[in-house]
C-alpha cells in the first residue's frame, strides 16, 4: 500500500519537473534565460499577498473543474462537458446575484447553489442518455457544450432577457449586488476556501461513503455492480449530475468572486482545463488542490515572467502541455528517468493506481 501511494505521488512530481525542464530548454533555445523566466514566474505567483491572491483566484475554478472530471472518472465516465456546465453555473448565479436583494448570508449560498443545480441538470441529462440509450457521454457532453454556450450567449445578448441595459452592444449581465459578492479576507479569495471544502467533501464521499463505494464499483465493473444489486442507471445519472454540479459551482464562484457579472468571454477554456487538473492529480480529489494551484501559479506568474524576459505568453500553455504529456505517458517518464525498485531490476509501473480514491 505504501509503495502504491508513493507511485501515485511520484508520477505527477516527475511530470511537473520534466515539463519545467522541457519548457526551460525551449526558453533557452529561444534566446532567454530559463532561470530568470522561472524566477519571474515564481515571484509573480507567490511574491506577495496580492500575487498569492491572484494565484488562488485562478486556481479556484480549476479545482472545481478538476473535481468534476475526477469524480466522473470514478464512475467510469468522462465528463468533457465542463465548459458548458461552468457557463450555466456562472450565468445563473449572476442572475440570482443581480435579480434578488437578500442578506449576504442568504444571497451568496443561494447564488452558488442555483448555479450548481442548474449545471447539474445538464450533466444528469448526459448520464440519463448514457444509461438508458447507450449514448456515449463524451459525445453528448460535447454537444451539450454548444447548447449551453449558445443559451448563455443569448441570455445576455443585446436582445436577451439578462442583458445589461448600461452595456450598450456588449453581451453581459448587470453587475451583481454587493450582497452576492464573495468577499476577500486579507487579500485572499474566500472562493478558494469553498473549492477546498468541496474537494474534502468529494474525497470523503468517494473513499468513506456508501455512495462512493457504489460509484467505484460501477466504474470498475458495471455488470458486477448490477449483480450486487447496485442500480447502474441511478449511479450513472447521479455521478454525472454531481460532476456537473461541481463544474457549475466553479463557474458560480468565478462570477461571484472575480467577474461580479456574467460575460461569456471571461470564462473561455476554464471548463476544459479541468481535464488537465484531473489527470495531473490522477483523479484524487485532495491532489486536485495542489495541481490546480500549480497551474494557477503558472497563469498568475506569466505576466511578470514576460516582463522580465522576451518569452512569448504562449510558452505557459506549452509548459502545461508538456506536463500533461508526461502525466498521460508514464512509459515515457519511466524511460527518461529509468526508475528501479529497491527489490529487483524491474522498472516501476508509474501508470498504476488511476482508480484510487
Amino acid at each position: 500500500m505504501e509503495r502504491l501511494a508513493w507511485r501515485q505521488v511520484l508520477l505527477p512530481v516527475l511530470a511537473v519537473v520534466l515539463g519545467l525542464v522541457s519548457g526551460g530548454l525551449l526558453i533557452f533555445v529561444s534566446g532567454d534565460n530559463p532561470l530568470t523566466a522561472y524566477g519571474g514566474m515564481l515571484e509573480g505567483a507567490f511574491g506577495d499577498t496580492d500575487a498569492v491572491g491572484r494565484t488562488l483566484e485562478k486556481a479556484t475554478p480549476l479545482v472545481m473543474g478538476g473535481l468534476a472530471v475526477a469524480f466522473a472518472f470514478k464512475a467510469g465516465l468522462f465528463n468533457i462537458g465542463g465548459q458548458g456546465q461552468l457557463l450555466l453555473g456562472a450565468s445563473f448565479s449572476a442572475w440570482v446575484g443581480f435579480r434578488f436583494g437578500l442578506p449576504a448570508p442568504i444571497h451568496i449560498p443561494l447564488a452558488l447553489l442555483v448555479g450548481g443545480i442548474v449545471a447539474s441538470g445538464l450533466g444528469a441529462l448526459a448520464g440519463l442518455l448514457k444509461a438508458t440509450r447507450g449514448t456515449h457521454e463524451v459525445i453528448s457532453t460535447i454537444m451539450l457544450n454548444f447548447v449551453a454556450a449558445n443559451l448563455t450567449d443569448w441570455l445576455v445578448s443585446r436582445d436577451g432577457p439578462w442583458n445589461d441595459p448600461d452595456g450598450g452592444a456588449l453581451a453581459r449581465s448587470p453587475l451583481i449586488q454587493d450582497s452576492a459578492v464573495l468577499p476577500k479576507v486579507g487579500g485572499l479569495p474566500t472562493g478558494f476556501l469553498v473549492a477546498v471544502a468541496a474537494a474534502v467533501v468529494i474525497w470523503w464521499l468517494v473513499s468513506r461513503s456508501t455512495l462512493g463505494f457504489e460509484v467505484l464499483t460501477v466504474g470498475a465493473n458495471p455488470k458486477a455492480a448490477t449483480y450486487a444489486g447496485i442500480s447502474v442507471t441511478r449511479i450513472t445519472v447521479l455521478a454525472m449530475g454531481i460532476s456537473a454540479f461541481l463544474a457549475g459551482l466553479g463557474g458560480a464562484i468565478q462570477t461571484l468572486g472575480v467577474n461580479e457579472r456574467f460575460e461569456p468571454g471571461f470564462n473561455t477554456g476554464l471548463g476544459f482545463d479541468g481535464i488537465t487538473i484531473a489527470l495531473l492529480a490522477r483523479t484524487n480529489a485532495l491532489a486536485v488542490i495542489p495541481a490546480a494551484v500549480l497551474i494557477g501559479a503558472m497563469d498568475a506568474g506569466s505576466t511578470l515572467m514576460q516582463a522580465r524576459t522576451d518569452v512569448a505568453p504562449e510558452i505557459i500553455s506549452v509548459i502545461q502541455a508538456f506536463v500533461l504529456f508526461f502525466v498521460a505517458a508514464p512509459s515515457v517518464v519511466r524511460w527518461i528517468v529509468r526508475l528501479r525498485t529497491g527489490d529487483d531490476d524491474r522498472a516501476i509501473d508509474l501508470g498504476a493506481g488511476w482508480g484510487a480514491a
